[in-house]
């Protein structure tokens, strides 16, 4: 079982920066790809980006070369740095846990990320 707890979210004015951090639990968290997501109003979740247990990345194509997803295996914590925002960036920003395949078991509760025009 992992629990995960996101955190950073806020309010920005278009073009400036926040970082996400998703606290996991547990002793496994080295062995778990992971992943955020988000969902704005009316609209479904969909991927932002996933980092693996062997630290590969990758990028939704509307957040490239803006966004980074790193994690800290010390710290059990997985981050997302997001530059450049725009306003359609706001959502609900949730992390995940999968320990195989891109089928997430494990979800946060998610962090609201507002962005101003």
């Amino acid at each position: 079982q992992v629990q995960l707890v996101e955190s950073g979210g806020g309010l920005v004015q278009a073009g400036g920066s926040l970082r996400l951090s998703c606290a996991a639990s547990g002793r496994t968290f080295s062995t778990y790809h992971m992943g955020w997501f988000r969902q704005a109003p009316g609209k479904e979740r969909e991927f932002v980006a996933r980092i693996t247990r062997s630290h590969t990345t990758y990028y939704a194509d509307s957040v490239k070369g803006r966004f980074t997803i790193s994690r800290d295996n010390a710290k059990n914590t997985v981050y997302l740095q997001m530059n450049s925002l725009k306003p359609e960036d706001t959502a609900v920003y949730y992390c995940a846990a999968t320990n195989s395949g891109y089928n997430y078991d494990y979800w946060g509760q998610g962090t609201q990320v507002t962005v101003s025009s």
